[in-house]
């Protein structure tokens, strides 16, 4: 038997119009869409003051700062051409000001927290920093032509964005989230409904909604309170459901799992779920039931037998079904109005996925008792996409409306949806944008996402300054890019182009600026043929400034550089590290093991095309020098595994050591279960692969290991084909590719093969030339080979050739050819571009004391001159180093 209290309901939207699915194509799922997305900025035009009449407590609670940023005016503004919607600003509007249009609101908020959220931090706070790895889906032009068929109204926001691609962001987390947040507030007793009573007069009280997820009697029990417009619903279980079983129940509605499901409480646990209609616990203690009869006749499972769901994969079926319910508008008990509109939904899901709803029902404000809720700042577009966040974990966002909705996920406090904002931004940035986001993180305060754009606009200076949203920075903006050490350029006529188009944007008001922003111009680095380029460019209409041209011109010719004109610097965020490695004497006649580490602090461009590397020594290796190692980087950290100390025989070690640049320590860890030295390291799903290599100086080994850094273990997996030694190997698409080597006769393999730690070794199209003792890396969806020997006439020689594969096609492309040989050489990727680092020459056995980097975009090889000690042998990786090291 069952009661229910009683409350009115009223709405007038009918959420069903409208509504069609669209399956992804990266995760099959059908996913409804309901929500016509944001047209981004209102225009200063379309902002209109209003009366609040119908302001809420709860919006009282937002303390709004309107304070005016003088930033970049390339911060997008926009406004539908399908739909001009007014929109109703606070009560403090930015005054009016003439300043081109590039004053930008810059908003706060504070909020009370909720009790069981720490008080030692603002919202703002939490929302910002707690942003979790995501996954994004893809969807195909197909779907998401449909979807913009079935919807007229949600339209692009722009024609600037028109031709922007619509794409699923997925929280993969998200129904982890949203059941621990209920599960804290089912502890609280905030806002549980329903109430079970067992025989023995032991009192449940839970959620309703997390309860219909997996149960009929529940479901049926919430349609009819639906129906009757009841809120409470209060259940006495029969004396056949125990306590035991009642609460295993409820641990899985919250869960998605049961801790104490074993034989002695099975057949308890089975009767509740029995009473209350709950399949998927039933199926579970079946599944226990089939565990123990396999063990009491030791027989194997088979894969059927085993393929029950995960806690997370349970808790993603029971959020479906809430979300079904959701759509059905069943146990909705508040309603939204935003901009004229009513939106149905329930205050526990808002709760759990939005402090600000968290707040305004558990404040005691008269928001908590209402049932149409009133908000007038926030438009319905965004609460329509937000509300659909806050069932699924997913957002469909583009250029056109991720402002917007930002905004308001900050504004109201919505994390799951604004980690997928913020995650949009940065994997999605490009030259076209990164000033808008800069623009708008600097207006809201988000240091990491300011920070980040500014460091791709720094890293794709000449992209950005060809942009139109360039030619609107501020003058201070400006000057402190080009004076940054962080500004990547290839030369100096791309800083000077890039103050040039700025000041012939406004050349009335900018020509006073120019003799400070052509100091930033380091002209002694320009080649003649760059300069002569540079007295074409100089000639900007009705602009006079002969004294100015005549300034530039001695600086250029003088023969003396000052310390600021020498070269210009470019620090990477990240480091290249280099372990390791051995070298000649001085006087040529042997050569030795080094200890030494370096790291690349910093890239100079010098006069013409000279470029150097800053090379510091980070310091030594634990013990014994070593040469032919393997290093990799997990998190923060170096790892360094096996290699050789000497040329003997038994000198092949099988040590792994840590080192910890935050502390500048290192740690001994598990030995290898063999010796290994000049083998192939990889990194793949944060564990570390270690494939072939020579066991001493006579042999090599097929045998592969695996690294978990977890439990400290070294274990064998499926070992490779034949033996391999001097390969390279690379992870492409969470899939490891070795390619060339020596086999076991020690002659020379065209192989690329796909290694599976499982299933073994699968082979694709041989090089164009057979080689060992290379380097392999991945970049842009392709594995690049470059360096090393080959095999022919029965002996050895330097390989020039480069080519690269592309495994999609499965097919290989040369590439321009290295003017050097490095065999034996190290290589990495820094900020997508190949390095190729010392080595030496097969012909004559001299070292090769130069560092090759390969620009894709360009197409071409660049010589950045000298390696700091060791050149051949040696390992390298990307580090990000502390600032401390790098001042």
């Amino acid at each position: 038997m069952w009661e229910c209290g009683m409350r009115e309901e009223s709405s007038s939207y009918d959420e069903a119009t409208g509504e069609s699915s669209l399956k992804c194509n990266e995760c099959g799922k059908n996913r409804a869409i309901m929500a016509r997305y944001s047209e981004g900025y209102g225009t200063e035009e379309e902002c209109v003051q209003s009366d609040p009449q119908r302001e809420s407590d709860a919006d009282a609670d937002i303390e709004d700062a309107d304070t005016r940023l003088h930033v970049v005016g390339s911060l997008q503004r926009i406004s539908s051409k399908k739909r001009k919607r007014q929109r109703v600003t606070r009560q403090d509007t930015t005054e009016s000001e003439d300043d081109g249009g590039q004053s930008h609101r810059n908003h706060r908020w504070s909020l009370r927290l909720s009790p069981h959220r720490s008080p030692s931090r603002t919202i703002l706070e939490e929302s910002v920093s707690q942003v979790r790895p995501l996954v994004i889906c893809h969807c195909n032009p197909a779907d998401t032509l449909a979807t913009s068929d079935n919807h007229p109204d949600k339209g692009k926001c722009s024609e600037e964005y028109e031709e922007d691609p619509e794409k699923l962001y997925c929280h993969p987390t998200f129904p982890n989230k949203v059941f621990q947040a209920l599960e804290e507030m089912k502890r609280l007793s905030f806002l549980t409904d329903l109430t079970l009573k067992t025989q023995s007069e032991v009192h449940f009280n839970a959620h309703s909604l997390a309860l219909a997820a997996i149960s009929s009697l529940i479901l049926e029990m919430l349609q009819q309170a639906n129906e009757s417009n009841k809120t409470n619903i209060y259940l006495c279980v029969g004396p056949e459901v125990s306590e035991i079983g009642l609460s295993a129940v409820l641990e899985f509605a919250y869960t998605g799992s049961i801790s104490d499901l074993n034989r002695g409480s099975l057949a308890q646990i089975q009767m509740a779920a029995q009473c209350l209609g709950v399949p998927r616990i039933l199926k579970l203690c079946k599944e226990e039931e089939e565990r123990d009869r396999m063990d009491n006749i030791k027989k194997k499972k088979t894969e059927d037998e085993t393929s029950q769901l995960s806690p997370e994969e349970q808790m993603k079926v029971s959020l479906q079904s809430i979300r079904e319910l959701w759509e059905a508008r069943v146990g909705c008990d508040v309603e939204v109005e935003v901009e004229g509109r009513i939106f149905s939904a329930h205050r526990v899901i808002l709760s759990a996925s939005s402090d600000y709803f968290y707040a305004m029902f558990s404040s005691g404000m008269r928001e908590t008792q209402q049932n149409l809720v009133s908000l007038q700042l926030l438009g319905a577009p965004e609460l329509e996409a937000l509300l659909h966040c806050c069932y699924s974990g997913d957002l469909f966002l583009d250029w056109g409306c991720i402002f917007e909705l930002t905004s308001t996920a900050l504004q109201f406090q919505f994390q799951p949806a604004l980690s997928l904002c913020l995650d949009f931004m940065q994997h999605e940035i490009d030259a076209f944008r990164c000033l808008d986001v800069a623009a708008f993180a600097e207006a809201y305060e988000m240091s990491d996402l300011q920070e980040m754009a500014e460091d791709f606009m720094l890293r794709h200076f000449e992209d950005v300054a060809a942009t139109v949203k360039f030619q609107d920075l501020p003058v201070e903006k400006l000057k402190r890019y080009l004076c940054s050490n962080c500004l990547c350029v290839t030369s100096e006529l791309s800083v000077f182009r890039a103050v040039v188009s700025w000041i012939e944007a406004d050349p009335r008001t900018r020509m006073r600026e120019a003799r400070v922003l052509m100091r930033t111009v380091l002209f002694p680095l320009m080649t003649f043929t760059e300069f002569r380029e540079v007295r074409v460019i100089m000639s900007w209409p009705q602009v006079s400034n002969s004294d100015l041209y005549k300034s530039l011109f001695e600086e250029f010719c003088t023969n003396t550089f000052n310390s600021h004109s020498e070269f210009r610097i470019y620090l990477p965020k990240e480091t290249l590290v280099l372990v390791g490695g051995e070298r000649i004497t001085e006087n040529l006649d042997k050569r030795l093991p080094c200890r030494e580490l370096w790291f690349s602090n910093s890239f100079r461009n010098h006069v013409g095309l000279m470029k150097r590397i800053e090379w510091r020594k980070l310091g030594d290796l634990p013990e014994t020098p070593r040469f032919g190692q393997g290093v990799r980087v997990i998190g923060s950290q170096l790892y360094v595994v096996g290699g050789r100390h000497y040329y003997g025989k038994d000198d092949t070690m099988k040590s792994t050591y840590r080192y910890d640049p935050i502390r500048n320590s290192w740690q001994r860890l598990t030995d290898m279960n063999e010796k290994r030295a000049n083998f192939a390291l990889v990194v793949l799903n944060e564990k570390i692969f270690a494939m072939g290599g020579d066991k001493d100086s006579d042999s090599n080994t097929e045998s592969v290991e695996v690294y978990c850094p977890i439990t400290d273990t070294w274990s064998f997996v499926h070992p490779l084909d034949q033996s391999l030694s001097g390969h390279a190997a690379s992870v492409w698409n969470e899939k490891i590719f070795i390619s060339g080597g020596f086999d076991s006769s020690y002659r020379c393999l065209a192989s690329m093969l796909l290694y599976h730690p499982e299933n073994g070794s699968t082979y694709y199209a041989n090089m164009t030339l057979n080689r060992a003792q290379h380097c392999m890396e991945t970049l842009n969806h392709c594995l690049y080979v470059a360096g090393g020997v080959s095999y022919a006439g029965a002996q050895l020689f330097d390989q020039l050739a480069c080519e690269f594969f592309d495994p999609v096609n499965g097919y290989w492309c040369a590439i321009l050819p290295m003017s050097l040989p490095h065999v034996c050489a190290a290589s990495a990727v820094l900020e997508g571009k190949i390095y190729i680092i010392g080595g030496y020459c097969q012909e004559d056995f001299s070292d090769t004391k130069v560092v090759h980097r390969f620009d894709p975009a360009m197409q071409h090889w660049e010589n950045l001159c000298g390696t700091p000690g060791s050149n051949s042998s040696i390992a390298a990786c990307v580090l990000a180093l502390p600032d401390h090291l790098r001042q």
